[in-house]
């Protein structure tokens, strides 16, 4: 029986699913044969380098995605809505704790989900679209002299998440944001 470890797998291991980024297998002089393995864990992100016996079978975990629409916050609670079939659903703020600075009512996204049977699927992680367009709640007016020793000022966004911006960039106006490296973009004429 052969492993059945492949590049791009979501894997179950250790109660935590991972995908496998990088593998190669291992013939030692002496010893056995194994698999030296990369493994992205799919919540955290983290990188974990683990071996597995050439014969071992990894449990593979089912993954499944679908576009989603935000439809409001009460608390802790953020509620989403599948695009396709209207289904509502909740996800704690737990799991959205890194995305919820640009998470604006209305945008679209995807989430993950790991299936564990045919009507047990529980919500991994939610993408965000590469970029999304939010209005600045509030800046600071920039003065001329202060303008010689610094490029950029901190903006407050429609969400409440704090941003760098350009000085040029007032209050009221809506600009352009990467939602991966948290950074602006451009203004946005609307």
């Amino acid at each position: 029986m052969h492993t059945n470890i492949r590049k791009g797998l979501h894997i179950q291991h250790n109660k935590e699913v991972y995908k496998i980024i990088d593998f190669l297998h291992v013939k030692p002089g002496k010893g056995y044969a194994f698999v030296r393995t990369k493994l992205k864990n799919l919540i955290t992100g983290h990188i974990l380098e683990n071996n597995f016996s050439a014969k071992h079978r990894v449990k593979e975990a089912k993954i499944v995605s679908d576009l989603y629409q935000y439809l409001y916050r009460d608390g802790e609670i953020f509620y989403f809505m599948n695009t396709i079939n209207y289904n509502q659903i909740q996800i704690d703020k737990k799991l959205i704790k890194n995305h919820t600075d640009f998470l604006k009512e209305g945008i679209r996204l995807t989430i993950f989900f790991h299936v564990k049977s045919d009507n047990n699927q529980i919500a991994l992680f939610l993408k965000m679209p590469p970029t999304v367009i939010l209005k600045v709640k509030y800046t600071e007016k920039v003065r001329k002299i202060d303008t010689i020793n610094t490029s950029s000022k901190i903006s407050i966004l429609e969400t409440g998440a704090k941003l760098l911006v350009p000085l040029f960039i007032n209050t009221g106006e809506f600009i352009k944001i990467n939602t991966d490296r948290k950074s602006y973009i451009e203004r946005i004429r609307k």
